[in-house]
């Protein structure tokens, strides 16, 4: 039997840009009771199981975002790089980069929605090496002062804090003078504008793309999973630097997504990510937009 899938990467529309998600290959997460908090396991399991999802394992995907604007070629995001703690299934992004027909050396800007391990850890090589020799950096200083601090090398807890520090470090350091510093509300590049989200980390944004009048949002981390956190959005994650001002940024955002009716890409949802977001009770539910393989006809 056949072992490959389908190459790794979709294209698609938006006004006059055109979109590549890119994956960097499965984020395995393990028993999810121990990742998504302020409830009892029986009940994680359940949402699971009515969702027709494995109750006893949470795996996430990690959608990286290519956008061609017509004069810039943007990556969002670049996963977990060549980090083995994940397991073996993160750091495919160079090779799906390749497989989509898209040349590292082309991307102009990498745009960092925060600093944790999948997304600013493929910004270097582990010899050192930059994966995108002409981009600049986009960051929020917040987020960037946060994870480079050397001060947090000592702490002990979170357990995660050490290892994220000394990659963040690893990756951005070595950039800073490249790195460009974003502001909440910004336009800092031709139709990409910045807001923030904070709570998953200090300085996490997300940003609204808008071309030809059409909008769209990329949330980066605002919410893991498509299930747990939307059915129940005020449910605590264990990797957020503030769990409660998360959970109140995750619900503020998803509302915007709903009311607006507004289109989104999210870096953890199911493979390509794309989709959109509707209340439902006291929460929400996302409804994923269907792959369009071939244009018809106009």
């Amino acid at each position: 039997m056949a072992a490959d899938q389908a190459p790794y990467f979709y294209r698609f529309k938006h006004g006059s840009m055109q979109g590549t998600v890119v994956s960097d290959g499965v984020l395995p997460l393990g028993e999810p009771s121990a990742s998504f908090l302020g409830t009892t396991k029986e009940e994680v399991g359940s949402m699971l199981t009515s969702n027709f999802l494995d109750p006893t394992s949470v795996v996430l995907e990690q959608n990286i975002l290519v956008l061609n604007t017509g004069s810039k070629l943007v990556l969002f995001d670049t996963g977990m790089g060549e980090s083995p703690i994940f397991g073996p299934t993160p750091g495919k992004m160079m090779a799906n980069l390749k497989a989509a027909g898209i040349d590292p050396a082309a991307i102009d800007a990498v745009v960092c929605t925060h600093a944790h391990c999948d997304h600013v850890w493929g910004i270097m090589t582990s010899r050192g090496e930059r994966n995108f020799p002409n981009a600049q950096i986009y960051i929020s200083q917040a987020d960037f002062e946060f994870w480079t601090d050397e001060a947090k090398l000592s702490m002990t807890e979170p357990g995660y804090m050490k290892a994220f520090v000394e990659g963040a470090r690893q990756n951005l350091l070595p950039n800073r003078d490249r790195i460009i510093f974003i502001k909440d509300g910004e336009e800092f590049l031709p139709g990409i504008q910045a807001m923030t989200a904070p709570g998953h980390t200090i300085g996490h944004m997300i940003f609204l793309i808008t071309s030809e009048g059409e909008t769209m949002a990329a949330i980066g981390d605002t919410t893991h999973h498509h299930v747990l956190l939307l059915e129940k959005p005020l449910m605590e994650f264990a990797y957020d630097t503030d769990p409660k001002q998360s959970a109140q940024t995750r619900y503020k955002v998803l509302d915007m997504l709903a009311t607006d009716r507004l289109p989104m890409i999210a870096y953890h949802f199911p493979w390509p990510g794309i989709g959109h977001i509707a209340k439902r009770g006291e929460g929400f539910q996302y409804y994923p937009a269907p792959m369009v393989m071939q244009e018809l006809p106009s």
